[in-house]
């Protein structure tokens, strides 16, 4: 099989140049790179031009809208691999990345999508540890990610992680990334959206610890900034996670799901049960957490009523 890597990257050169390099070690080379880059990123071109001794086939793609959809949507437009791998700029993808990867396509026709683990570069508590649960759907509409921590075998997951993902070419003449879900930057859950409708469609989507990717998580510039709150970034991660599950969750497990968004929720989009956790802790952030949450939610269920899904 034929794999095309696709790269978005914005303003990250260095880490680009990281990821390109790591792809030239990859025991099965990549048919194309694509490599997505803002009109306006002119560090990122001046690193391109710099790159282009690497053996490498890299097909530089330029893109106005900003946000990771429309980057993965112009990448995917004009990919002609057999699958399609995406990473990060901020990532580079073991040698056995792309064999892998390909190893479960070719094994079961039903596989549409197939993912791994990113060892994140961090000794922070978040960032270590292992788990054997990752990439799963609960029955009332709690994610549960932790792809970074992932041990054992290959197996059925409902969602992957967009570090370290992959899909057959042939499912993208009916599928896209979702542009309605928000954001400029990092559109978190845009995975979340795409994995779920991939499902719906009756693929099987595998997740594979041995797949593997050092994430070193660079600087963001947009108004998500990882560590610091940002109260349109906290409301479009709600938004977009409440687009996603009302699109795929059947009737009662919708209303299953809403009244636990609003009533518990995580630590990441607040319910109410969630600010009476933290709000002795955090007081006032606890607060405006839980209000961006409360705000984003209901934006998703204004989005998802609109007539237009793409992926429905």
């Amino acid at each position: 099989m034929k794999g095309t890597v696709i790269i978005p990257t914005y303003c990250r050169p260095n880490d680009l140049n990281r990821c390109l390099r790591a792809l030239t070690q990859q025991i099965m080379p990549p048919y194309e790179v694509i490599v997505v880059v803002r009109d306006e990123d002119a560090k990122t071109w001046a690193m391109l031009e710099q790159l282009k001794s690497l053996p490498l086939a890299i097909k530089p793609v330029t893109v106005r809208t900003p946000g990771m959809i429309a980057a993965m949507n112009a990448g995917i437009s004009i990919a002609s691999g057999d699958f399609i791998a995406f990473t990060d700029d901020d990532a580079a993808p073991y040698p056995d990345w792309l064999q892998r990867i390909e190893a479960h396509f070719l094994d079961n026709v039903c596989v549409g999508g197939v993912g791994g683990r990113d060892n994140i570069q961090s000794t922070e508590p978040w960032a270590v540890g292992a788990r054997e649960v990752v990439g799963k759907l609960q029955w009332h509409g709690r994610v549960i990610g932790e792809h970074h921590r992932g041990v054992g075998s290959a197996r059925e997951v409902d969602v992957l992680k967009g570090v370290n993902m992959s899909f057959r070419r042939s499912i993208f003449d009916g599928l896209q990334f979702d542009e309605r879900l928000h954001g400029k930057g990092a559109q978190v859950h845009n995975e979340l959206a795409f994995c779920l409708a991939l499902k719906r469609q009756g693929w099987k989507i595998i997740y594979d610890p041995k797949i593997l990717v050092n994430h070193y998580i660079a600087q963001r510039f947009d108004e998500d900034q990882r560590n610091a709150f940002n109260a349109v970034a906290w409301a479009n991660k709600a938004h977009n996670e409440t687009v996603g599950l009302l699109d795929h969750l059947p009737l009662i497990r919708k209303i299953i799901y809403l009244a636990w968004a609003f009533l518990v929720g995580t630590r990441d989009v607040l319910g109410f049960v969630q600010l009476c956790r933290f709000l002795p802790i955090e007081k006032d952030l606890a607060v405006r957490k839980w209000l961006a949450s409360t705000q984003g939610r209901w934006q998703g269920i204004r989005t998802w009523m609109q007539p237009s899904s793409p992926n429905s």
